[in-house]
């Protein structure tokens, strides 16, 4: 279609006028004619049988029938009054009522003429009726497109209340298509529609606001969703092969010293094959001469750390340093302590570098940054400050990714000459459609494998009223010489309510279990971080059996010895988070538990996710279930729902859609991917013209 022509102010159109667009811009974003011709109903009324009057069940059924109006009445009640039509066709007659617009309606029917009459039927005084019908003349039926199966459009309270209805959507649409279907143009090439068996573009747009029947409605559908999700795709992957070509990176061409000595004579435990294939993909991308750019994904537990380490002796190996950052100190220093071990028997320089590193500390790793004796850098946000400078830095490693934003992350790639190559890992399970969609433009690698030798956890749930049979087993295992934690929920809109919440829940566990028999660790988000370390590490040591907190171990405590992961007020946490929390346990050789307690009442979707977590272990699983519970924009958060403000497809439901849109994609740029050969014509127009006006597209990666 002429793109200029559709980009007319939608106040032009007939049936609209400036008062109706203002309307239409504030409440629904619709601007243009374009706006309007991509605003999809998102239901539609069957109206494709029509009913005879002897056939009319008394059960308030919408039903559709043809006949005339024999005669009108109006009924003066006092104050109010209402018209009355007697209308029949061949088998029987009913009570046409209207109580609004009297006078206007009674001039504007006729007697004995054809009308099609459509609405709900009320049985009243032995007799059918229906009032305000919407009525047309059989003669209009006929011309209308909207005849069949009628659309219903999304609305809004103030649409309705100033009048915009359903009726004059629908009409303004069905000018606009009548205006203009003669000028709509293709998108996609003709080899697609044949093989795909598409519907045209042009008939599509017709049939999803008019479609004739269901049939048509699920082609229609079909085409427009696979178009959109075909051109997400394309940018994604165009994305991806441009930063490739244009973004240059170090070539780490050895395999070394630092990563043969690990590798053969220091590896504490032999590599699952998901981390080999996963090490053998990072490899091989930091020797191509482009910058690295990927996502690692692993379930808690999987060993992504350890991927972490090696390809930070890559690095090393070709004579360039590596830093990890993390989102908070917790992990930070979780991370620091644990490559101190693996680098110690090879005397390299590692550091941690938080908030509360003191100033003497700093001026020290600044020195060695600068100087390059320094190899591996772990912190926090603090590795982006400006005085943070480094000698050469190869590659940047980045934490639990989502709680970072895009500029902080491009902060790192100041730091050199060229960008350092990229690995940004997260323990939260992202659903296979979710991750082409969102990180399409990133290489992905999986750890989707748990190292030999570790037990499923048992996950139980358990009403309050079970409380004191949940007690009576956390006794037991610590008779066994296990440790136990007990988390509440952090609302963060009330850090008050949850440090009430906390303290109330340890003062009933004091009691339950009493000192000296018992040593109990409390850590919050309140708490200065010296003082939370210190209870951290009085957990970790093992001189307390029971540690009391909020979320803030949700991430980075790593304790083999503790067995038994509580959840309290279960169903106020998301399931990512509940699977976050039970990874804490099950870090060593025995059998752990997970114990859900919840109050009685429960909604649906808590049902849901409890169930789920006590049927899988598995992060990507559940990652499923609570992307059809909580939809793709909550998910990843408002920062990252751009991409996912769709206009017909859904990244849930049509997922075997998307695969298809993605391989067509991925076909299309390696057959030519520049565009240039004259079939993609319409591809690379549409391409430029979506990219030019790009509303959606910006939050990726």
């Amino acid at each position: 279609m002429n793109s200029t022509y559709l980009l007319t102010p939608i106040d032009y159109l007939k049936g609209i006028g400036p008062n109706r667009a203002k309307l239409l811009k504030e409440e629904l974003s619709i601007y243009t004619y374009s706006d309007l011709l991509h605003f999809f109903p998102n239901r539609y009324i069957d109206r494709t049988k029509y009913y005879k009057i002897n056939e009319l069940q008394r059960n308030d059924a919408e039903v559709q029938i043809v006949g005339k109006i024999t005669h009108f009445k109006t009924i003066d009640q006092g104050k109010t009054k209402r018209l009355v039509a007697s209308f029949t066709d061949n088998t029987g007659s009913l009570e046409l009522v209207w109580f609004k617009g009297i006078k206007w309606i009674r001039e504007s029917l006729k007697l004995n003429t054809a009308y099609v009459i459509f609405g709900k039927i009320n049985w009243f005084n032995g007799q059918f009726s229906m009032p305000h019908p919407d009525l047309k003349s059989l003669e209009e039926q006929k011309k209308s497109l909207s005849g069949l199966m009628q659309p219903i459009y999304p609305s809004t309270e103030k649409l309705s209340k100033r009048g915009v209805s359903n009726k004059i959507i629908s009409k303004a649409i069905e000018n606009l298509i009548k205006l203009s279907y003669k000028q709509f143009s293709e998108t996609l090439p003709d080899y697609f529609l044949k093989e795909l068996n598409l519907m045209p573009k042009a008939k599509a747009l017709l049939y999803i606001h008019f479609p004739k029947n269901a049939e048509l409605l699920a082609k229609a559908k079909y085409r427009l969703k696979f178009e959109e999700l075909f051109y997400v795709q394309l940018q994604l992957i165009l994305k991806n092969k441009i930063r490739k070509q244009k973004i240059k990176g170090y070539n780490f061409t050895k395999v070394g010293r630092f990563f043969k000595e690990f590798y053969g004579q220091h590896l504490p435990f032999t590599l699952t094959h998901a981390q080999k294939r996963v090490v053998r993909e990072i490899r091989n991308d930091m020797g191509t001469g482009a910058q690295m750019n990927r996502l690692l994904q692993g379930d808690v537990g999987s060993g992504k750390t350890m991927v972490a380490f090696l390809s930070c002796l890559l690095a090393l190996d070709n004579d360039f340093q590596a830093c990890i950052m993390a989102p908070t100190e917790i992990l930070a220093t979780q991370h620091h302590q644990g490559l101190l071990e693996l680098c110690a028997p090879m005397n390299i320089e590692l550091d941690l570098l938080t908030g509360s590193t003191k100033l003497r500390d700093r001026k020290r790793i600044h020195e060695g940054l600068e100087s390059g004796e320094l190899k591996i850098l772990i912190g926090t946000h603090a590795l982006l400050e400006d005085k943070v400078v480094f000698k050469n830095l190869g590659l940047a490693i980045i934490d639990e990714q989502h709680r970072f934003g895009v500029a902080q992350r491009a902060k790192l790639w100041t730091k050199n000459q060229l960008p350092p190559h990229i690995l940004v890992m997260t323990a939260t399970p992202i659903p296979r459609t979710l991750a082409m969609s969102l990180y399409g433009d990133l290489d992905i690698s999986v750890i989707d494998e748990l190292p030999p030798g570790r037990k499923p956890i048992t996950t139980v749930h358990h009403y309050d009223s079970n409380r004191l049979k949940v007690f009576h087993f956390l006794r037991k295992e610590i008779k066994k010489g296990r440790q136990v934690y007990i988390v509440y929920p952090l609302i963060q809109e009330s850090e008050h309510m949850d440090y009430k919440d906390l303290m109330d829940g340890y003062e009933s566990i004091a009691r339950d279990f009493p000192m000296p028999e018992y040593q109990i660790s409390v850590v919050h988000g309140q708490m200065k971080p010296a003082d939370k370390e210190f209870e951290m590490n009085r957990f970790v040591k093992g001189e307390t059996q029971i540690m009391v907190a909020t979320t803030v171990i949700e991430v980075g405590v790593n304790v083999p010895n503790a067995s038994v992961m509580v959840i309290e007020s279960a169903e106020r946490f998301g399931l990512s988070q509940l699977h976050q929390l039970r990874g804490r346990v099950g870090r060593g050789a025995e059998q752990s538990f997970c114990i859900l307690i919840t109050g009685q009442k429960l909604s649906n979707d808590s049902k849901t996710r409890l169930e789920a977590m006590t049927q899988t272990n598995d992060g990507f699983k559940l990652s499923e279930v609570d992307l059809k519970l909580r939809g793709p924009g909550d998910l990843m958060g408002t920062q990252q729902s751009g991409i996912l403000q769709m206009k017909i497809a859904d990244i849930v439901q049509d997922q075997d859609i998307l695969q298809q849109a993605r391989q067509w994609a991925k076909k299309i740029i390696e057959k030519d991917a520049r565009l240039e050969l004259t079939e993609h014509t319409r591809v690379k127009n549409t391409y430029l013209n979506i990219t030019k006006n790009k509303k959606n597209w910006k939050y990726i990666s």
